[in-house]
């Protein structure tokens, strides 16, 4: 019975390649061309299957649609969307009544539009307002809020 197996490298010793196959593969990263994601540049030869199976044409070039700030889509609504159902809205609770004759109106995530006419004094608290819009709430005596 054998007790103790001699070491790998002590078995290699005069075998010139120590079970590498070729002498040169034994240097350094010369044979593997390099570490991690070497060699798989524009011209590359060396991982050009690695990158063609793995990133299935998502790895050249400059992503630049990555980099692009999306901007946040608003909801659109008319002054006349508000004067046209103004009764409604108070029932469900959209508008609320702070003074007499004078209401206020949340609308975040909307840009309100200037299309159509208020009467009413109107507070309207909303993402974004369009000039003209402004001007027709103020002439009516109320007020835009941008948040």
């Amino acid at each position: 019975m054998k007790t103790k197996k001699r070491k790998k490298s002590t078995r290699y010793r005069g075998s010139y390649t120590h079970g590498r196959g070729g002498k040169k593969k034994a240097r350094g990263s010369g044979h593997r061309g390099g570490k991690g994601m070497a060699g798989t540049g524009k011209r590359a030869d060396q991982r050009k299957s690695l990158v063609i199976n793995l990133y299935k044409g998502d790895y050249f070039g400059k992503a630049k649609t990555l980099r692009r700030k999306k901007s946040k889509k608003l909801k659109t609504m008319n002054l006349r969307d508000i004067s046209d159902n103004f009764s409604s809205l108070i029932e469900k609770g959209a508008i609320k009544e702070i003074k007499k004759g004078e209401y206020e109106i949340d609308l975040k995530g909307y840009k309100i539009l200037g299309d159509g006419e208020i009467t009413t004094k109107l507070t309207i608290i909303a993402s974004e307002a369009s000039k003209s819009a402004k001007d027709k709430v103020k002439k009516a005596g109320g007020d835009i809020r941008s948040i």
